[in-house]
């Protein structure tokens, strides 16, 4: 979901207000003025990003980066007025909302105007080049993220894989220096406003101290690391077989351009490879190969995944989703193709953005993003400074607990699939899932190690891409295909770093979705393995989801937890008993082989 910076309007207060000591009363009254005039702004940015993304051009980033550097100015204002009523006892409501605003920056800016309008422009710069970003051939085609995308999940052809890997991470490199001078910008940004660092500033997000949050991050990766070391274990072998021990070493890393993806988060693409002997009374499901038995559109995959909320009882999407999202990739312009959910008027002004294709992943791509815009609905008569998920995990794993529903039996409902499998072809279903749910952990977990580590100084720019690589081998076991060096700046190839939006809520929402999923499949009243449950067309889940939703961030995230599980604590279990099934026989294929690297 693309990350929108929340704002505010800067209120003048006279001199003598200032001097005088302040009241709850006087308190409520300035958070009650600015709820009041945000939204005039608030859209004010949006349409700028929105118009940003979709027309790359000089104009248009110039456009982005004023309407961004105005939110960014007031609302560091307001941060710094606000600090009057720090030492007040206030209402729990409206000192949520204090705490909020204080949070409600990702990329703080200096106070000093020309400081805070550098950051901005080189901000904005750098999701442009993302969104230009191509590799060009020698023959001269050049390949922008889709085609890339597109080619590295099907090629199996270890040197062209190499040669694509390498194009596209070499659109990185010219961003190195702005975004070494846009994380000193931030950081002095965040240290004016009370904070060590900007990586301090995001783990305060959560209801907990920063260390807590470190902490509580740490539980729940040593939870579930048994389970991808099992899944690494396997793929490993089994690509060793496939390309040979002299290019996938048996018992080292895994190239990180041959799991399918160019950035190796998730390896869905390379079920084939695996050699899964599936239950041939039953098939395989092959999603992208029924989407296209069906001849599906883009727009049409999009409606499935509207009748998918709309079967547990919420409203349709507005008329004017459907007018002003886009779907496709335009064919005369330049658009950042990185999938985002939209809400521009915060209220019923609903987009997605996506470059959509006819497979598999982006009819899972689809739902997660309805998930991030059904959510918005939910809480939007909630007020300006609870509009939002009640932690920025929740707001990811909405849509990817609806996804997990999308079992061969929903798929069956929906007449896509004309007979669904067995449970003995349940192996490899969960196989492809794990693919991409549990390969993805450690990658949605080590970004932000990365990043926080970049923003407290513990990683220096001389050593950024040294310390990426190290990372990715701690936490995921994927090496480079190619020795890298300091002249890269690989991190930059992912777009959540040369866009700046944090990505630890990716890891919890890998987490999380689980727990969601568990607990509307009890709500619907389904009994039996959990990964064979769909709760479509389930009214009852349906009204408890939304009695979490329609929350929004107006308590701590465990309360609105507890509201939809019953459970305070985001917890691995519900994860572990979907794959324990898939995690046994893994182990019995691993027999003899060596785990970790």
């Amino acid at each position: 979901m693309k990350s929108l910076v929340l704002v505010f309007l800067f209120l003048a207060m006279n001199v003598s207000a200032q001097n005088t000591t302040p009241t709850a009363a006087e308190a409520q009254e300035f958070m009650n003025r600015a709820e009041a005039q945000l939204s005039d702004l608030a859209v004010k940015v949006n349409r700028a990003s929105w118009v940003q993304e979709n027309f790359i051009t000089d104009d248009t980033q110039a456009m982005a980066a004023d309407a961004i550097d105005e939110v960014t100015a007031v609302t560091t204002q307001l941060v710094e007025q606000a600090k009057r009523f720090n030492d007040l006892k206030l209402p729990a409501d409206l000192a949520r909302k204090f705490m909020l605003l204080k949070l409600s920056l990702t990329a703080p800016a200096p106070k000093d105007a020309a400081l805070r309008r550098a950051m901005t422009e080189i901000g904005v710069s750098l999701d442009g080049d993302y969104g230009k970003g191509k590799y060009c051939r020698k023959n001269g085609e050049c390949l922008d993220i889709t085609a890339i995308e597109k080619l590295m999940s099907t090629s199996r052809d270890p040197e062209a894989l190499k040669e694509v890997w390498t194009g596209w991470h070499a659109i990185a490199p010219p961003m190195r220096q702005r975004y070494s001078r846009f994380v000193a910008l931030s950081n002095q940004g965040a240290r004016e406003i009370g904070f060590k660092d900007v990586g301090a500033l995001w783990r305060a997000g959560y209801d907990m101290t920063p260390e807590e949050f470190s902490a509580d991050l740490e539980r729940l990766w040593n939870q579930v690391r048994p389970l991808y070391l099992s899944l690494h274990t396997y793929v490993r072998w089994k690509l060793a077989e496939k390309y040979g021990p002299n290019i996938v070493p048996p018992d080292g890393p895994i190239p990180a351009h041959l799991l399918g993806n160019p950035w190796a988060q998730e390896w869905g693409n390379v079920y084939d490879l695996l050699g899964v002997t599936e239950d041939k009374a039953g098939v395989g499901v092959n999603v992208t190969e029924l989407l296209k038995k069906k001849n599906l559109d883009p727009k049409s995959m999009v409606k499935y995944g509207e009748g998918f909320f709309t079967s547990m009882g919420f409203a349709p999407l507005p008329p004017t989703f459907w007018e002003r999202s886009l779907f496709t990739k335009p064919a005369d312009r330049d658009v950042v193709c990185h999938a985002s959910a939209w809400d521009l008027d915060n209220m019923d002004d609903l987009r997605v953005k996506m470059c959509i294709q006819v497979r598999g992943t982006d009819f899972v791509t689809i739902h997660h993003e309805l998930g991030h815009n059904f959510y918005q609905r939910a809480y939007k008569d909630q007020p300006f400074m609870f509009k939002n998920g009640a932690n920025d995990g929740f707001h990811e794993a909405i849509g990817d607990a609806i996804a997990l529903a999308i079992t061969p039996e929903y798929l069956h409902k929906v007449g896509l699939l004309e007979n669904v499998p067995p449970a003995s072809n349940d192996i490899p279903e969960l196989l492809k899932q794990a693919l991409d749910r549990v390969a993805f952990l450690p990658f949605g977990l080590m970004i932000d190690q990365w990043r926080w580590k970049v923003f407290s100084g513990e990683i220096a720019p001389a050593d950024y891409n040294k310390s990426w690589w190290a990372l990715r081998l701690k936490y995921q076991g994927v090496a480079p295909p190619m020795a890298r060096s300091e002249a890269d700046f690989d991190p930059g190839a992912k777009y959540h770093v040369a866009a700046n939006v944090p990505y630890t809520r990716y890891f919890l929402a890998h987490i999380l979705e689980f727990q969601f999923y568990r607990a509307l499949c009890r709500e619907s009243g389904y009994k039996g393995p959990l990964n064979r449950c769909t709760f479509y067309g389930s009214k009852e889940a349906g009204a408890k989801f939304n009695k979490m939703l329609a929350m929004g961030q107006s308590k701590p995230w465990p309360d609105a937890l507890e509201v939809l599980t019953g459970e305070r604590q985001t917890d691995g279990g519900a994860l572990l008993e979907y794959f324990a099934p898939l995690k046994q026989w893994l182990d019995e294929q691993n027999k003899g082989k060596k785990v970790g690297w």
